[in-house]
């Protein structure tokens, strides 16, 4: 392309950028507060008499079973139907679930509300991921997805702040408790979201009215020339069960599922971590867990610019891999004093977050079409299967040996997967 018009090109992707990446951050903080801010809730409800450690391990890992059943159909639909609709659909039902989970009363009825809550999110994050595939070449992929991913981190930094300020403070109101409080204040913004999101999101850059028609041609082009060269390279892929057939798919689902571990093993788990380590009420301990997640913030959007720059994708993916898997295995030492174990969760947590959304540039660069919203809502799904086990597996080393044991467990899924992530791109 010649200079000048990159230099356009450059300048309308830009605008792109801004328009709709903002609101898919805001939707993506939302989401990921109301699936994570059972690990603030647990601080009050560990005063109930149904709840258990063992009920919070397998209550934060159920809602990764409905998010698994219905991820794949849930894609396709959004494929067919458009963002617009379906993202409206998702926010609005998983605002009510988060809000519903205030009534659990006792350890079954809390795992079907949580069930529940992975089913009306289902189809959420692999939904933006196959959404930017139609805004943004892949030359510009990493970065976006770090952007929007940057949402879990600020999520970290704002909802930990914020979990623990309504813990302290609900006072009581209309009878409810504090970790009742905590689900319905956190369920409501999402269904605000969702009442505007069909006002705020554009389905494709052919329907966009705030590009110009030069705009949307030179965004057309960008696109063709870009899945022309991935047919170039013999990945193309336009039907759903060519994305099952792909080797590669699996591959990526198991990598996924590593980086996954160490990611909600920190998510849910790090409250209870830093209570234990660290004196002061509740809203002290969330402003201590917002610092890893102000660090990931930053280093995980400075990463994707990198990665992006160079055109590198494999090591990116695979460094931010074995270095997040040496800090949680340095966190988990005993003897490590308070801020040895803050400062190890920082480089933790920057480092798997970087992963994530370096890893996301690899699948979107082989699956294209229907085999897209297919392929990407697997390993999604697959990947986030991770998010059951790993709670429960915490808990049950915790429970067998120790929390430092625990947490260094993670530790060699996320090597296991960086090891694949070279092995397997080395063969292309």
């Amino acid at each position: 392309m010649p200079p000048d018009k990159e230099k356009i090109a450059a300048a309308i992707f830009r605008k792109i950028s801004l328009r709709i990446i903002p609101v898919l951050f805001i939707c993506y903080i939302l989401a990921y507060l109301d699936r994570v801010n059972i690990g603030f809730a647990k601080l009050g409800m560990k005063q109930e008499d149904w709840f258990s450690d063992a009920v919070f391990a397998t209550g934060s890992g159920i809602f990764f079973v409905g998010y698994f059943l219905f991820e794949v159909p849930g894609n396709i639909l959004m494929h067919r139907v458009g963002a617009r609709i379906w993202m409206t659909r998702i926010m609005i039902s998983w605002g009510v679930m988060s809000a519903l989970c205030a009534t659990a009363s006792s350890a079954h009825l809390f795992y079907l509300l949580r069930f529940l809550l992975g089913v009306a999110e289902a189809g959420f994050f692999p939904g933006v991921i196959l959404y930017l595939t139609y805004w943004f070449p892949r030359r510009y992929r990493a970065r976006m997805v770090a952007l929007f991913m940057s949402a879990v981190a600020l999520a970290g930094v704002v909802g930990s702040p914020l979990s623990g300020w309504l813990l302290d403070v609900h006072g009581g109101w209309l009878g409810t408790k504090d970790w009742q409080w905590l689900f319905i204040m956190e369920g409501i913004p999402s269904m605000i979201m969702g009442i505007l999101l069909p006002f705020l999101l554009t389905d494709r850059p052919d329907k966009a009215k705030w590009l110009t028609a030069e705009e949307k041609e030179i965004v057309r082009e960008e696109m063709v020339r870009d899945m022309g060269m991935s047919e170039l390279e013999g990945g193309s892929r336009h039907r759903v069960m060519d994305a099952f057939r792909s080797g590669k798919v699996w591959v990526f689902a198991a990598v996924y599922f590593g980086i996954v571990i160490g990611l909600y093993g920190v998510s849910f788990w790090m409250p209870q971590i830093l209570q234990n380590i660290f004196e002061g009420n509740k809203f002290k301990i969330g402003l201590y867990a917002a610092i890893p997640w102000g660090c990931g913030t930053i280093g995980m959007i400075l990463y994707g610019r990198h990665s992006d720059r160079t055109g590198e994708r494999r090591w990116h993916t695979a460094g931010a891999a074995f270095v997040g898997a040496f800090s949680f295995f340095v966190a988990g030492t005993e003897g490590l004093s308070n801020i040895g174990v803050l400062i190890a969760f920082s480089v933790g947590i920057t480092s798997v977050l970087s992963s994530c959304a370096i890893f996301w540039s690899l699948p979107t660069a082989i699956l294209t079409g229907t085999a897209a919203a297919a392929g990407i809502a697997w390993i999604n799904s697959v990947g986030n299967l991770a998010g059951y086990l790993s709670p429960e597996m915490i808990a049950w080393v915790k429970t067998h040996y120790d929390i430092g044991t625990a947490i260094r467990s993670m530790s060699f899924f996320m090597v296991v997967s960086g090891f694949l992530v070279l092995a397997v791109w080395r063969r292309k």
